[in-house]
């Protein structure tokens, strides 16, 4: 069975921005015509493809094909650039990776890499915990997670541990954990979360004092170098990626209030097994980088 194209880029853009109307701007077509579109793929594969909705949603087969038409996408770009690199043609990669990960070490790691192979990234932040599904819904052909198994026709790499240290200023400790942080001094004093999907310091404060979510008061600041920046303005504490905070510790700035208790995270790099030679170029670059910057196990 072949798939017509100008409906698969129909699908695609429905899917990616959330409505019939807004793809319709997108393809310079009336959201009748893109509807169109998408129903005569829906007819030819017999099954929805599209929950109608707001957002519109790609139903469980529907994410299949968004992913294959993602790579199939992927694929065709990569080719048409080859022939035009002349022309300075870029690619497009879409991916999937936390705020942590992109505030400290990806770019950095990639820049000149990206630059060398004229290589756009889209990238999708989320928690570590959530990037695992914009692959799964074919938003992104690879990404970094902290889930250790591959989907379906994926494989996932160890790229080594993020730690993490759980951090406040002098004067934040001075004021309310004089004692240290016991149970008592952590109901009053302010957490500081990334956002409602950040489960770190929740599962750090029930594991070491019992406390279950919802006891304290919380601070969410959901960027990471703003979350950092409250924590040095002693709004709150919290945790802290090492790779983030220099020496802030050494200096004094921050006073680590579990030294002997560390957050590991390990994370991983999830890609197609089937994968085009730039992606997979640009995986191996990904695993060269983290093994100099992660902590390997």
């Amino acid at each position: 069975m072949l798939l017509d194209a100008r409906k698969g880029e129909a699908l695609l853009a429905v899917i990616d921005s959330g409505s019939f109307e807004q793809a319709a701007i997108h393809l310079h077509l009336t959201p009748s015509a893109v509807s169109q579109r998408v129903r005569a793929m829906e007819e030819q594969l017999g099954m929805p493809l599209v929950l109608r909705g707001r957002p519109c949603r790609a139903t469980p087969a529907g994410q299949r094909l968004v992913q294959y038409l993602r790579r199939s996408s992927l694929l065709e770009d990569e080719f048409v650039s080859q022939w035009q690199e002349a022309s300075g043609r870029h690619l497009s990669v879409p991916l999937a990776v936390s705020n942590d990960t992109l505030a400290t070490w990806l770019l950095p790691a990639l820049a000149e890499f990206l630059v060398a192979e004229q290589l756009l990234v889209d990238i999708t932040v989320d928690d570590q915990d959530h990037t695992y599904t914009w692959l799964q819904s074919g938003h992104a052909v690879a990404g970094v997670s902290s889930e250790p198994l591959p989907m379906r026709g994926c494989l996932a790499h160890s790229l080594g541990i993020m730690r993490y240290r759980l951090l406040a200023t002098p004067a934040f400790v001075a004021r309310w954990l004089p004692r240290g942080l016991d149970r008592e001094a952590a109901r009053q004093a302010p957490l500081m979360v990334f956002d409602r999907k950040d489960g770190l310091q929740a599962e750090f404060l029930q594991n070491q004092l019992g406390l279950p979510p919802g006891s304290y008061p919380c601070h969410y600041v959901p960027a990471s170098e703003p979350f950092l920046q409250a924590i040095r303005l002693g709004l709150g504490y919290g945790m802290v990626p090492e790779l983030q905070f220099g020496t802030a510790l050494q200096s004094g700035e921050l006073i680590d209030l579990a030294p002997s208790q560390p957050c590991d995270v390990a994370l991983y790099w999830h890609c197609w097994r089937v994968q085009s030679p730039k992606l997979e170029a640009l995986s191996a670059e990904v695993l060269r980088a983290a093994r100099t910057v992660l902590i390997q196990l």
